[in-house]
């Protein structure tokens, strides 16, 4: 449902305060003053209606009507389309938010289209009633403290990031400066900080044209005055917006470099280990074959030394009736069995080099 907040002025004071749009355009035909008109979270025939009563271009109408739009300044004919993306800052989830206010400003009015409550734009026109001198100059005066009031709530949000950005540093070359978690909440911040920059790049620029356009126009001293304050404010929020997100360029490399760097270390470390690991089951290889050698040479000998054993047990048996018993060359054949088993034996591992 559509919310209508209007205001009619007359010589910088409060004359009227019709209930809807179309009171509001009677009202101000008949007072011949200035009508400031808020609408909140209008429809399409909300806006079809303005456009009606005031002369605002179908395109304009289609933009504030769909949302979603760039900070902009377009002119169609002696309107005016702004479009200003206030923002506000949530330190503990560190998130910025972003708004989207409209204004229509035309030589008689100032039309201020916003879609949800949060867009408060009470600051402002609070600011102007209380001068009214300067909103006797007319809608350029209103389009001006809106601009005023949305670059300063500007400064509430860098202070926000700068705070996160100063953790971040302290974090960044403090001990656990290669934690993951790091790299994601730089990376968050980035990611907010750049939502933040495409809001406030365009404001310059913005503010430079009406100022361009101040004497075509017929734009007070005054009001140019307030317009160069506004943009001072609107370079200097830019200016720390782009340090900022340098400032966080700069922490996500050098994070990335420490995490690489300590990863680096790690798998010199695992190498180093590998490595040591390595030559100690080669050391430990070389002792077992070394071993194996051993044991052959061992078993080499030990057969070769069982085989004249065993022929010397044989004839060593004490039975009356043996072969060779009582033969001459016994003890010659023996003894010559022995040797040749031993050397066959030993040429035989010689050959496998056991030996």
């Amino acid at each position: 449902m559509t919310a209508t907040d209007s205001r009619i002025y007359v010589d910088g004071h409060l004359a009227a305060s019709p209930p809807d749009l179309p009171s509001a355009a009677d009202e101000l035909a008949r007072s011949g003053g200035v009508a400031w008109i808020g609408l909140t979270d209008p429809g399409e025939a909300e806006l079809e209606t303005a456009a009606g009563r005031f002369g605002l271009h179908e395109l304009a109408v289609e933009d504030a009507h769909k949302g979603h739009q760039r900070a902009k300044l377009e002119r169609y004919g002696d309107t005016v389309f702004v479009v200003i993306r206030p923002a506000w800052y949530d330190d503990r989830a560190e998130r910025v938010d972003i708004g989207e206010v409209h204004l229509f400003v035309g030589r008689e009015f100032v039309i201020t289209v916003r879609h949800g409550d949060r867009q408060d734009l009470s600051a402002a026109r609070d600011a102007l009633e209380a001068d009214p001198q300067f909103l006797g100059t007319g809608p350029e005066a209103m389009l001006t403290a809106f601009l005023d009031v949305i670059v300063d709530g500007y400064a509430p949000v860098v202070a926000g990031l700068v705070n996160d950005v100063d953790e971040v540093e302290d974090s960044l070359f403090g001990a656990g400066n290669t934690d993951p978690a790091l790299s994601k909440r730089i990376y968050k911040l980035l990611s907010q900080v750049i939502a933040l920059q495409r809001a406030v790049a365009p404001l310059p620029d913005m503010v430079r044209g009406l100022l361009r356009g101040a004497g075509r126009y017929g734009t007070g001293d005054e009001v140019q005055n307030r317009l160069r304050n506004v943009l001072d404010h609107t370079i200097r929020v830019a200016e720390r917006v782009d340090g900022i997100r340098s400032v966080l360029e700069n922490a996500l490399t050098v994070h990335s470099t420490l995490v690489t760097t300590e990863q680096n270390e790690a798998m010199r470390r695992m190498s180093s280990a590998s490595l040591a690991q390595g030559e100690a089951s080669r050391q430990l290889a070389q002792e077992t074959i070394e071993q194996g050698e051993q044991v052959k040479k061992i078993s080499s000998w030990a057969a070769i030394l069982f085989t004249p054993t065993l022929v010397a047990g044989v004839y060593g048996m004490n039975f009356d009736h043996m072969p060779e018993l009582h033969w001459t060359w016994g003890y010659p054949f023996a003894v010559a069995l022995m040797v040749a088993f031993g050397f066959g034996l030993w040429r035989v591992f010689k050959w496998r080099r056991w030996l």
